[in-house]
């Protein structure tokens, strides 16, 4: 079956065989130990379309338990061949990835186009760091003729992800193919409205070779299946991305057990565009970077910061393109696709009614909508709200949705001043032709990514990660391994 034809199937039935409804724990599909399930839904039709597992703590003890057997074995297998095996694993991935695509699709309710990138690019993260596996070597120490030196990189062993809703299947990829390489093992707990890639992947992966109990997924609840997670010792190192809050709480539960943590939290990102700058890139730039899955991201450039004498050209392109936007259900691939929930749609649309109610100049958008072919689903229009206050909270607040805040600036001062004006540092880019200045606010601007003349760039080649309340640690990249290995040194004395 076609990609093309099981999507059409979907839509004509709201029905898809053969999904995933029970944990996947040491190799096996395991049944929940409660025998309660959970639905899931399309956003795009605001319908369930499936059931999965409502994992418990005994769940998550098992699937832990399992892991910790999965870690001594996997830590001993040789780095070629995990090497190997994680290559396999991204062949495997990309002969799915029609599959995989449409799961993300349906479940997420981002564009086809959008899941195709996101499964794309997770075959590249386990090729990336299925080359790092026979590299991660230690060092000599020279301490003189009286002693021989030496480091060690070591799996940490059983590792925790905590997977977001808004990027399942890469954020799945982005923290297991790191902890694979590294040798340790896997519990992930995907976000209980997008459960399905997770399951798949993780047959996939076994599929392609990865020993049993190595990579086990346990669906359900936060505040079950993944506070049991979160609390128990045998976990070794934690990956969460999501809020702020939770985050935090997160960090609290894993306190006790001194835990390692990598968090990947909120942000509130400026693009900035200088007087000087290539206005149409720019516009170009500050659409894809709020529009993109919905702004439904925790990188998206939520906010623009413009120069007062490109003003009103940049925002009345950014207007147009604006009102332009066909929402409509992912599969379809409109320009723009659904609100991942319910709640989170309300979310979006109380930070819209208290900013009309503060009476903020919302250029276009501010409301919620459906699918104009079918009346149905959660979506909100595209919105930019122009001239606010460093203070207003569309500035100080992350939305996660598609809601361009608008602030303008005057001098180089000013511009550093509003960017770094938020709790959080996560992403920026900067637009303009002038070398200098590029450099000058790239080493100004508190944040872990900055980009010139072109928001998003790079891959999985380079570190992501915050500042502040964005959150510590990075991933992807070789700086991406740090959080799975750790370092012993050992001297040996020659006399």
């Amino acid at each position: 079956m076609t990609q093309n034809t099981f999507a059409t199937t979907y839509l004509d039935t709201g029905t898809i065989a053969h999904l995933p409804d029970r944990h996947f724990i040491g190799g096996s599909w395991v049944e929940g130990s409660s025998g309660e399930k959970m639905q899931s839904f399309d956003p795009g039709l605001a319908t369930p379309f499936g059931e999965f597992a409502l994992g418990t703590a005994a769940d998550m003890d098992k699937a832990i338990g399992v892991a910790e057997k999965g870690a001594a074995h996997w830590r001993g297998v040789k780095p070629a061949e995990r090497c190997r095996i994680l290559n396999e694993v991204a062949r495997v991935l990309r002969a799915n990835a029609e599959r995989l695509a449409f799961l993300e699709c349906v479940d997420s309710g981002k564009t086809l186009a959008e899941a195709e990138g996101d499964v794309a690019g997770s075959a590249r993260l386990f090729e990336y760091y299925a080359g790092a596996a026979d590299k991660l070597d230690g060092r000599s120490v020279n301490l003189g003729s009286s002693h021989t030196a030496f480091t060690m990189r070591e799996p940490v062993g059983v590792t925790g992800h905590i997977i977001p809703w808004n990027y399942p299947t890469s954020t799945f990829a982005r923290g297991v193919a790191p902890a694979l390489a590294a040798g340790c093992s896997v519990v992930a707990k995907p976000a209980e409205t997008t459960p399905y890639t997770a399951l798949v992947m993780a047959a996939l992966l076994s599929e392609a070779g990865v020993p049993d109990g190595v990579v086990n997924v346990v669906t359900g609840l936060g505040s079950q299946a993944g506070a049991a997670m979160v609390s128990d010792p045998r976990v070794k190192q934690l990956t969460f991305t999501g809020s702020v809050g939770t985050g935090v709480a997160v960090a609290q539960a894993a306190a006790p057990n001194v835990t390692r943590l990598t968090l990947e939290l909120g942000g509130k990102s400026p693009l900035i565009a200088f007087e000087d700058c290539d206005v149409a890139a720019a516009i170009d730039g500050a659409f894809w970077a709020i529009f993109s899955n919905a702004g439904q991201i925790c990188s998206a450039g939520s906010r623009l910061l413009v120069h007062r004498n490109i003003r009103d050209e940049v925002l009345e392109g950014l207007v147009a393109r604006a009102r332009a936007i066909q929402v409509g259900h992912g599969l379809r691939n409109p320009d723009m696709g659904a609100i991942n929930s319910d709640l989170h749609l309300a979310r979006i649309q109380s930070h819209l009614d208290s900013a009309k109610a503060r009476g903020c100049d919302i250029l276009t958008g501010g409301n919620a909508t459906t699918d104009p072919a079918t009346g149905k689903g959660w979506f909100f229009e595209p919105t930019i709200i122009a001239d606010l206050a460093s203070d207003d909270p569309a500035v100080q607040q992350e939305i996660f949705g598609p809601v361009l805040s608008v602030q303008v600036f005057d001098s180089e001062e000013d511009a550093v001043r509003l960017a770094n004006g938020t709790e959080f540092g996560l992403v920026a880019g900067v637009y303009t032709r002038d070398v200098g200045r590029a450099m000058r606010m790239a080493s100004a601007l508190d944040c872990g990514q900055v980009t010139i003349n072109d928001y998003w760039a790079g891959g999985v080649e380079l570190p992501f990660g915050g500042n502040g309340k964005s959150g510590y640690g990075r991933e992807k990249g070789w700086e991406g391994l740090d959080a799975y290995t750790k370092v012993k040194s050992i001297t040996l004395s020659n006399t």
